[in-house]
């Protein structure tokens, strides 16, 4: 159920260190300091995900002098913000990269930061595909970037070398349209994506099945789990990776029948050459 919390009961609802100015700042706290349904459950999303990612971030810390997050299709930057606030400021190193499509967004967020201080985030407007990417990557974070733009944040984390991936797919529609060229294919398989309701739903878990044995096969230790509740949004699967340096041949194997079995070859396969 959809609700609100008054200002009195905002503290719960925060993360240890997080501060209600910021928040009020991005416009997820009214001037009476409340959350409406909408604020709570894009804060509640943000939080979840930085709890979720802290390991990688510990580590990250821990181990390199600069490091660096991408934040890709950051859109207003809230997670991006949320993070500075919470590591930026207090280790005083490190650079943000946050890469926006829409110009007005990127500007917007740019003219927030500087008025903050946050001096060690950068905004980029670029597609994720033309954006231009630090040379090195410690995290790639990529939270409801639409259809392939998801696969585009995973090429660029594996092209820069990214220690830690975590992505929140949203919309999917390229496998699903795959399926339905194929769909007439003498397979019981085909039987799973007749309907256009289970092409959709069904395309979209095959496409983060392909995106896991993708990842694996290339050497990275991959989790799936929930980001939140159902009821703060129905895009809801992390997508967890870990550089390990070991490519997986039985990930690969497993990449190759999958695809030959369902007749698809999505962006991310075909860009990193591992479809048939």
């Amino acid at each position: 159920m959809r609700r609100s919390v008054k200002a009195a009961q905002v503290r719960r609802e925060l993360l240890p260190h997080q501060s209600s100015e910021l928040l009020q700042e991005l416009h997820l706290l009214t001037r009476n300091g409340d959350l409406n349904a909408d604020a709570l459950r894009k804060l509640k999303q943000v939080n979840h995900l930085v709890q979720l990612v802290q390991p990688a971030l510990d580590d990250i810390w821990s181990r390199f002098a600069e490091p660096v997050v991408v934040d890709a299709a950051s859109g207003n930057a809230y997670f991006g913000f949320v993070l500075y606030e919470l590591f930026y400021k207090p280790a005083q190193k490190g650079r943000l990269y946050s890469i926006e499509s829409r110009p007005e967004l990127a500007a917007r967020a740019s003219e927030r930061a500087q008025r903050l201080g946050f001096d060690r985030m950068e905004f980029q407007s670029a597609t994720l595909e033309g954006a231009t990417y630090p040379p090195r990557i410690h995290l790639m974070i990529a939270l409801h970037a639409c259809d392939t733009a998801t696969d585009d944040a995973l090429l660029a984390a594996v092209a820069h070398q990214s220690d830690y991936i975590a992505v929140v797919p949203c919309c999917q529609a390229e496998v699903a349209q795959q399926l339905k060229r194929a769909g007439k294919c003498d397979s019981a398989l085909a039987a799973l994506y007749q309907h256009p309701w289970h092409r959709r739903e069904f395309g979209s878990h095959l496409t983060n099945v392909i995106r896991v044995l993708a990842l694996e096969s290339l050497g990275y230790q991959v989790t799936v789990t929930e980001l939140t509740g159902w009821e703060h949004s129905l895009k809801n699967e992390l997508i967890l990776a870990r550089r390990i340096h070991r490519e997986d041949p039985g990930a690969r194997q497993q990449l190759s029948a999958l695809l030959s079995a369902t007749g698809v070859n999505p962006k991310l396969t075909r860009k990193l050459q591992l479809g048939n």
